[in-house]
């Protein structure tokens, strides 16, 4: 209902639709095994391409902005992965969701990943308050599952956005 309340009938309100249908049981399987299926993310990617040849109906131009920002947000999160601190899970949710948010404006879309890093940091602080420490856990241990942050910095901004 966010998602409807807060776009109205625009071409954002498409990716918002979808990702409002996956984001309880991306939240739930990431929560228990620090997974994000490719089954519930990939498509989002055609639902975003959709949006966008319908934002470009609509607005009479090519939006060149949801690629870019769906591109930026992917070479962010892979450099991440690649330096070990993020999943590939992650990456290409980061991707759905910088789109997403990329048909409002592109200040958004950094917003809304700018919004997911802040949560999950102040998730991680509150996880190593939590165990008391970091030291002698696992790097599994040391890791939270960081896609309910990338969501729900994507729901923040959406619904302070509009």
């Amino acid at each position: 209902m966010l998602a409807v309340w807060a776009l109205g009938p625009a071409p954002a309100l498409i990716p918002a639709l979808y990702l409002a249908a996956v984001t309880p049981e991306l939240v739930r399987v990431d929560l228990r095994s620090r997974r994000l299926p490719n089954v519930l993310v990939l498509p989002g990617y055609g639902v975003l391409v959709g949006a966008t040849v319908g934002a470009g109906v609509f607005a009479g131009r090519i939006p060149w902005e949801v690629p870019a920002a769906a591109g930026a947000a992917l070479a962010f999160l892979l450099l991440m992965n690649v330096l070990g601190g993020m999943g590939m899970g992650d990456v290409k949710l980061a991707g759905v969701l910088a789109g997403a948010l990329a048909l409002v404006s592109l200040e958004v879309a950094a917003a809304g990943i700018a919004a997911g890093f802040l949560l999950g940091g102040l998730g991680a602080v509150g996880a190593i308050i939590r165990r008391g420490s970091i030291r002698g856990l696992t790097r599994a241990q040391r890791s939270i599952p960081f896609g309910p942050f990338l969501l729900a910095g994507y729901w923040l901004v959406l619904g302070l956005a509009t």
